[in-house]
């Protein structure tokens, strides 16, 4: 696992110190090692390309594992982040077909992959990646993002410089692009709680989507997609087929695992004691290896989840080890958060404090059951959005005359709260909810955003076309599927993902994923939605794939996630701080883009239990990471 940084300029030279300092600023990421290269071309143009890398050795620690890395067959060059679990398998067919190697890494693996095969590679790598080749021969550049989307990478444009990194922090370290909030991204941010790809935060930055890559060459980027979930076939499985396939979803999810042990430093697990770590520890367990497990354990019983993952530890004979932490730990966890973020995310602290104690623990790799409820339908919203889906249906029969009057009648009669407030967006704005899931996702409701958010129509267009996208690609699929697709394809893509990805990079820790093998996501995919719930069984998918493995005992226990005490904290400890943040939002950037009567008016609800701690939250978290980032209007 690395991070890397890129930089190309035409007709220019491209600065040392500036690639130097670049690439340092990424240290967290790769503490192990760190390189730098620059490439010049004298045709068919002038041209400098600059590469940087900072490794997290994890696959052959040797110094034949640095990068950036050359291929002295071609010529190209290679700087990447991520791990390939199949790369000795690629290796074996690339040396049948007469390629040398030099050493024993995942990246010279890759590397060679596209020299001989080109940008179809990518159809032979299972893993995580962010990748950038220069391509000797043809003069371009070759950028790539893994098919889920579990490592990113961000460019932009300025000037004659063209720039790429693993986090948008780099790319504004450069001095080359200004800090400007980006008007779709704070649209995106106050709906969902996060950006979605490929829009960011800072205007001019985009983000390379899941399942694409690019070509820069002479100027000009184009971008293409080689990856969807979307089942291949539009053929629906028949009921005679089930056990065969839902065989193969069990052997690809035993296999998805057993790949990602690779590794040559020890590789522990995180366990909750939910369902989805339970089931890779159950794997590991079955393929007769005993992974060190690790589980958060609060002192306060409130929030005190060990006989979960103690009794799964005993259960599989595991190496289990409890991190030990307060909820006041946490709550000065809060800070170096934040100021870890890359981008603002209303999620992400539960993940920056596991993985700073699973680092100070000595792990450099962690597995970790992200994914399991989107793809195998965990989530209450694979029942309540199929519903929403029947009744807006219905709706729309209705006279449009008499809609609103009937929404309003609803908003009298029923108690005010966030979800009645949904509720009532759905009856009476039910044209300007692109589909009943972003509302079951959304943060503040169109009525409420429009209060709240200064945007131009150019940019509610742009915050809202990779929305229609994600609509359009899922609506062939049965309402279950469709859930699922854009479950991981939006709120884990775009929230889950992102900050697991730069939480533990922030302490120099590999996260890998599992369950979203894009193999197992694929084929999971491709089976009927009604398969995969069940009213007695949770994830029923998921529990058949263990053949009975997983106890009881963990299957039906009551499903709660990794929570801490935000509300507690948000009317004591951290009163007086979010407050003052929000008061100091009129002299700041946000003051542009935000109305600071309605925005102090949620804080007074919030106060008067009339609304979330979760919308006060996500003002606070973007006030403070503009002010940490220096970010202007």
């Amino acid at each position: 696992m690395c991070g890397i940084f890129g930089i190309i300029t035409r007709n220019g030279a491209v600065p040392p110190e500036l690639l130097e300092r670049a690439t340092a600023s990424l240290a967290h990421r790769g503490p192990d090692d760190s390189g730098t290269v620059i490439i010049r071309q004298t045709s068919p143009e002038p041209l400098e390309v600059g590469l940087g890398n900072r490794r997290l050795a994890v696959l052959d620690l040797s110094p034949q594992g640095h990068q950036p890395m050359q291929d002295p067959e071609t010529g190209n060059w290679i700087a990447y982040n991520g791990e390939i679990y199949n790369f000795h398998e690629i290796r074996r067919k690339l040396e049948q077909q007469g390629a040398a190697f030099r050493g024993h890494s995942d990246t010279e693996v890759v590397l060679k992959a596209y020299g001989k095969w080109g940008q179809e590679c990518l159809s032979y790598l299972r893993g995580m990646f962010a990748l950038a080749i220069w391509d000797a021969r043809r003069h371009r550049l070759f950028l790539a993002r893994d098919p889920v989307g579990i490592k990113p990478l961000y460019y932009c444009t300025s000037g004659n410089y063209f720039l790429f990194a693993s986090e948008i922090r780099t790319l504004l370290g450069t001095g080359l692009m200004k800090r400007l909030l980006d008007g779709a991204g704070v649209l995106n941010y106050l709906t969902f709680g996060s950006a979605y790809d490929p829009i960011t935060m800072i205007e001019g930055i985009s983000a390379l989507q899941a399942g694409h890559y690019a070509f820069w060459q002479q100027g000009a980027l184009q971008k293409h997609s080689y990856w969807d979930p979307i089942p291949d076939s539009s053929s629906a499985p028949s009921e005679a087929d089930r056990k065969k396939l839902q065989s193969n979803v069990a052997a690809t999810l035993y296999e998805s695992i057993q790949m990602q042990m690779v590794s040559d430093v020890p590789v522990g697990v995180f366990l909750s004691g939910g369902i989805d770590s339970s089931s890779i520890v159950a794997l590991l367990h079955k393929a007769g290896l005993k992974p060190i497990t690790f589980s958060v354990v609060f002192r306060e019983s409130d929030h005190n989840e060990a006989q979960f993952s103690r009794f799964v530890a005993r259960s599989f004979g595991t190496e289990h080890q409890e991190i030990l932490v307060s909820v006041h730990d946490a709550r000065e966890a809060i800070s170096p958060a934040l100021g870890a973020a890359d981008q603002p995310s209303i999620d992400g602290l539960n993940t920056y404090l596991i993985s700073r104690q699973t680092r100070a623990a000595g792990i450099k790799v962690a597995l970790t059951g992200l994914g399991g409820d989107e793809i195998f339908g965990g989530y209450s919203s694979f029942r309540t959005v199929p519903d929403m889906e029947r009744f807006v249906r219905r709706w729309s029969f209705l006279p449009k005359s008499l809609r609103a009057p009937a929404a309003s009648v609803f908003q009298l009669l029923k108690r005010a709260s966030d979800q009645n407030g949904k509720l009532h967006a759905l009856l009476a704005d039910s044209h300007r909810i692109i589909h009943p899931y972003f509302l079951s996702r959304m943060l503040f409701t169109p009525p409420q955003r429009t209060k709240l958010i200064r945007f131009t129509a150019a940019e509610l267009e742009q915050a809202s076309e990779t929305l229609h996208q994600a609509i359009t690609s899922a609506r062939h699929l049965d309402p279950i599927n469709r859930v699922s697709y854009l479950e991981s394809r939006c709120y884990m893509l775009n929230t889950l993902l992102r900050d697991s990805d730069v939480m533990s990079m922030a302490h120099g820790l590999e996260l890998r994923v599992p369950l979203i093998d894009s193999q197992l996501v694929k084929q999971v995919m491709a089976l009927p939605g009604v398969w995969k719930l069940d009213s007695r069984i949770p994830k029923p998918m998921l529990v058949a794939a263990l053949d009975g493995a997983l106890p009881d005992e963990i299957i039906h226990r009551p499903k709660r996630g990794f929570t801490l005490p935000f509300e507690h904290w948000l009317r004591g400890e951290l009163r007086t701080e979010v407050e003052s943040a929000l008061r100091r939002i009129p002299h700041g950037p946000l003051s542009a883009r935000l109305d600071q009567p309605i925005t102090m008016s949620i804080w007074s609800d919030f106060l008067a239990r009339r609304t979330s701690w979760s919308r006060v939250w996500s003002l606070y978290v973007l006030q403070r990471w503009c002010e940490l980032n220096s970010i202007t209007a």
